[in-house]
C-alpha cells in the first residue's frame, strides 16, 4: 500500500476501504480531489458570498475557458439533467417553476431515441417529464424524429459516447436539424465527453441547447457537474437551481440538490486545470501504469490480458481481462467476486453486456497498480 495509515479514517468507523482498479464510478466515491482544487476550496472557506451572484460568476468563468456561451455549476451531471429538463417544460414562467413535477399545462414529453436507452436517462424524469422513444432497436431514420415530435413534445435527448461511435443512430446533427426546425430543443449527455479538449462544449458549439458534464472527471468533487448552454438555457436552468430556491424565493425542484460554495470554486479550478495541463503526459503515466499491471498478468495459462488503446474521454488506456474456465477453474465472476474478497478489497465488474473484466486507472493511487497486478497474478497461481 502506499502509506500505513491507508484507509485508517474509514477502518475507524467500522467501514472496509477498498482499491477502486473500475473507474470514476459514484458508488465508490467518483473522485480524489486534485492539489489545485483542494487548496481552492480552502481558500474558499474565508468568506461568505450570495450563491446566485457565485453561481453567474464561476458559470461565466468556466463559459470563457470553454468556449460556450453560459455554464452553471450544478450537483453532479445528474443533476444538470434533471434542472435542464425541468428549464425545458417550465422556463421561465415562476408558477410553472413551482407547480412540478406537476406538468398539467406544459409540454412534458422529452423523445429519446430507442437505441439510446441507458441507465442514467431516469434523471430526466425526475422533474415530471415523460420519455418517449423513437425508432427501433436496429435503427433511427430522420423520418422516425420528425414523426416523434408532437404538441407535448419539450425536448429531443441525445446521449453522446465518442469512444463508442453508432452509425445506426441518428447522427446529433440531424437531430439538432430537426428539432429546432420545429422549436423544440435539444439536450445532450456528453457527462464524459472532456478529451480531446474540442469535445469539451463540442455539442453546444454544434448547435445543441444543453450538454452536462461530470465534473469529478477532471479531479474535482464527485458532488459537482457543469450544465453548458445557451444563454437562454443556462438562465432558465439558474430559475430551478437550488440559490434560486432561496435567492428568489421561487420554490423549483431543485431545491435538494445543493452545491457548496468551496464546490464551485473547486469546480472552476478543476476546469481551469484541465484545459491548460499537460495531457500528454497525463496519458502517458495512464499507459504506464496499465502496462505495469499487463507485464504482472500477461502468459498466465487460461487468462487474456489485453490494453486498452482508447484515449477520448475521461478514462484513457486500462486493460480488459478475459478468463477461460476450462483452464482456470474459474470464471471471469469469480475472478471479479475473488479480487473484491481479498485483504484489501479490489473492486472491478464486468457490465452487464461485455464478458470480460475491464480495469481502469482513474481511481487507483499511486503504486496500487502494482498491488493490482499482484492480486491477479496469484489468484491463477
Amino acid at each position: 500500500m502506499t502509506t500505513a495509515d491507508w484507509g485508517d479514517i474509514y477502518k475507524e468507523l467500522g467501514a472496509k476501504p477498498v482499491i477502486n482498479a473500475t473507474g470514476s464510478v459514484t458508488m465508490l466515491g467518483g473522485s480524489t480531489p486534485i492539489p489545485e482544487v483542494r487548496e481552492a476550496m480552502a481558500q474558499a472557506d474565508g468568506a461568505y458570498i450570495p450563491l446566485m451572484e457565485l453561481q453567474e460568476a464561476a458559470g461565466n468563468a468556466i463559459a470563457r475557458m470553454v468556449n460556450v456561451p453560459a455554464a452553471y455549476i450544478t450537483s453532479g451531471a445528474g443533476s444538470a439533467l434533471m434542472l435542464a429538463t425541468a428549464a425545458a417544460m417550465a422556463g421561465d414562467d415562476d408558477d410553472h417553476i413551482q407547480q412540478l413535477p406537476n406538468t398539467t399545462g406544459m409540454k412534458n414529453e422529452v423523445l429519446i431515441q430507442t437505441r439510446q436507452r441507458y441507465w442514467y436517462d431516469r434523471c430526466l424524469e425526475l422533474a415530471g417529464a415523460k420519455l418517449v422513444m423513437f425508432g427501433s432497436e436496429e435503427r433511427t431514420t430522420p423520418e422516425d424524429l420528425e414523426n416523434a415530435i408532437g404538441p407535448n413534445t419539450a425536448a429531443v435527448h441525445y446521449y453522446a459516447v465518442e469512444q463508442e461511435y453508432d452509425p445506426n443512430a441518428l447522427s446529433l446533427e440531424d437531430t439538432i436539424a430537426i428539432a429546432h426546425a420545429h422549436d423544440v430543443l435539444v439536450t445532450v449527455d456528453a457527462a464524459g465527453q472532456i478529451y480531446p479538449l474540442e469535445n469539451f462544449g463540442k455539442y453546444i458549439r454544434m448547435g445543441a441547447d444543453f450538454q452536462c458534464i461530470a465534473a469529478k472527471y477532471m479531479g474535482s468533487p464527485q458532488s459537482t457537474g457543469l450544465a453548458l448552454g445557451s444563454e437562454d438555457m443556462i438562465r432558465k436552468i439558474g430559475l430551478q437551481a437550488f440559490a434560486s430556491y432561496e435567492g428568489r424565493r421561487v420554490r423549483g425542484v431543485g431545491r435538494p440538490q445543493k452545491v457548496d460554495r468551496q464546490e464551485m470554486i473547486g469546480a472552476v479550478a478543476a476546469v481551469r486545470h484541465w484545459m491548460t495541463m499537460n495531457h500528454e503526459d497525463r496519458l502517458a503515466d495512464s499507459e504506464r501504469r496499465s502496462r505495469a499491471i499487463l507485464g504482472a498478468v500477461v502468459g498466465i495459462p487460461g487468462l487474456r490480458a489485453e490494453l486498452i488503446d482508447n484515449v477520448i474521454g475521461h478514462q484513457p488506456y486500462g486493460l480488459k481481462l478475459w478468463v477461460d474456465p476450462t483452464v482456470a477453474g474459474f470464471d471471469i465472476y469469480d475472478l471479479r467476486d475473488r479480487l473484491k474478497d481479498g485483504d484489501p478489497p479490489v473492486w472491478t465488474r464486468v457490465r452487464d453486456e461485455d464478458d470480460f473484466i475491464a480495469i481502469h486507472m482513474f481511481g487507483l493511487n499511486p503504486g496500487e497498480e502494482t498491488t493490482v497486478g499482484e492480486r491477479i497474478a496469484a489468484l491463477f497461481k
